[in-house]
């Protein structure tokens, strides 16, 4: 399977899948750190999450699925919401909240 079906798989799957750096529970970089505390406070304690240091080809497979050069990168019911820079605004203006409602845990 290539990176790009099992990014697809990972993605259509899970309500709520973050590729990051590290684990949830020790991030390897402050951004992806800043995405998990914000899913957290969205109260979302379970999702999905892909640790693209411990695979080369999802690393830059992610990449190239969005379109997005970035990590960590969160995606809601299969579609691509953004970065952390996107996740802050989204959360400081409420609409990060609103659109995780449903995937609560």
């Amino acid at each position: 399977m290539s990176a790009n079906e099992r990014i697809r798989q990972q993605v259509t799957s899970n309500p709520v899948v973050l590729y990051m750096k590290g684990s949830p529970a020790f991030p390897q970089c402050g951004f992806s750190g800043a995405a998990v505390q914000m899913l957290k406070a969205c109260g979302v304690d379970r999702f999905y999450s892909v640790d693209v240091l411990a695979d080369p080809e999802i690393r830059q497979g992610i990449k190239d699925y969005a379109n997005w050069p970035t990590i960590p990168q969160l995606y809601v019911n299969g579609e691509f919401v953004g970065g952390s820079d996107i996740m802050r605004e989204m959360y400081q203006s409420g609409e990060l909240q609103k659109m995780l409602e449903p995937a609560k845990a």
